[in-house]
């Protein structure tokens, strides 16, 4: 068993999380190969959503996850087989979406299944990675009268 790949995918899909929820989009982008694909079952968009090559994949995340949307990525329990310079991988997460300027909490859980390429720089990128829920939830922000946002990194600064 190669540990040291099984530690460097498990570092390559913790950083592609880190990268999401901090809005890292160059650095997300080291986390796939060129060719990645990525199929995103969330079901508030509808069907899943299907995004071909690293650079789709970026700009997507780049357009729609901006300042007005925060995220929160847990990933754990991975299951990783290394077969030399190719892998694959299932990770259960739980994710949490706020959508401010649509006033929606969004909370969910499912398995990713990933596919992993160790590329010609010797470092592992996700070649694939896509998920269908096991639950999903929204809830509107109106709806919760108590809530009171105490941090938001994102946020314009309150004037003094």
């Amino acid at each position: 068993m190669d540990l040291i790949a099984l530690e460097e995918i498990r570092q390559t899909k913790y950083r592609y999380l880190r990268c999401v929820d901090l809005k890292l989009w160059d650095e997300f982008a080291g986390t796939l190969t060129e060719d990645a694909v990525a199929v995103y079952g969330t079901r508030v968009f509808g069907d899943p959503l299907r995004l071909e090559g690293r650079d789709a994949i970026v700009e997507y995340m780049r357009a729609n996850l901006g300042p007005a949307v925060i995220t929160t990525h847990f990933a754990g329990h991975p299951e990783i087989e290394v077969d030399g310079d190719q892998a694959k991988g299932s990770w259960c997460f739980d994710d949490t979406v706020i959508a401010m300027d649509y006033r929606l909490l969004i909370r969910g859980s499912a398995f990713y299944q990933d596919t992993y390429r160790r590329d010609a720089d010797g470092r592992w990128r996700i070649s694939s990675t896509g998920y269908e829920r096991t639950y999903e939830f929204t809830v509107s922000l109106d709806d919760m009268p108590s809530l009171k946002f105490t941090a938001n990194r994102w946020a314009t600064p309150a004037a003094p």
